[in-house]
């Protein structure tokens, strides 16, 4: 006996278009999920090797960057044979110089000295100088003197001597002279150069006014 139902014409076109549907939305799916999959991708290497945003923790380098403010940090500054300059700000991993023991923190900080320089604090008229010369570190916390710890370091090769803006609420270089390193950070520790300031809205700005 014949068992088979035979669904009308007009049912089984219905039946394919309903068939064809759910495969062409399967797809559509998979191919929106290939492309949150990739972008995902592609902002965690950016973050990885690119740029980075980073949080500022402290008042430590007001008025030039706030506690609050984020910055984009270009990671690729000292790749390929970039060095860090006088005047840059910069992103460091401070474990080992500023933190001891395991495990380090991110400390944005200015460089004031590079290897090879020697730093002093202070002329006779209170200026930091580098090599002999006095800076002129307009950047500096209205009211702030460029230094109230004297010290006269020549910076090792390979390392930096950095301090914050807002001198009288930055622990920097001159809080670690009696560590390893004598407060110097090395420069393979720096994550890379603090570009732009991109929030919050109203203080959206680049940095490069900033950098010495």
């Amino acid at each position: 006996m014949d068992t088979e139902v035979h669904l009308p014409e007009r049912d089984r076109a219905d039946a394919a278009e309903r068939r064809d549907e759910r495969s062409r939305f399967g797809v559509r799916t998979q191919r929106y999920a290939l492309l949150v999959v990739a972008a995902a991708a592609v902002v965690a290497l950016v973050n990885v090797f690119v740029a980075q945003p980073f949080e500022i923790p402290s008042g430590s380098m007001e008025n030039t960057l706030r506690a609050g403010d984020r910055v984009l940090v270009n990671k690729l500054a000292y790749r390929f044979g970039g060095m860090p300059a006088r005047g840059d700000v910069v992103v460091f991993d401070g474990g080992g110089s500023f933190v001891q023991g395991s495990g380090g923190t991110d400390f944005v900080k200015r460089v004031v000295g590079v290897g090879g320089d020697r730093v002093t604090c202070c002329d006779n008229r209170g200026r930091i100088t580098v090599n002999g010369r006095p800076l002129d570190e307009t950047y500096l916390y209205p009211g702030d003197t460029p230094s109230r710890v004297a010290f006269d370091i020549e910076v090792p090769k390979g390392r930096l001597w950095v301090m914050g803006d807002h001198r009288a609420d930055s622990r920097d270089s001159r809080d670690h002279l009696g560590d390893p390193g004598g407060g110097t950070v090395p420069v393979d520790k720096v994550i890379g150069r603090a570009e732009a300031t991109i929030w919050p809205l109203g203080r959206r700005r680049s940095l490069d006014g900033a950098h010495g």
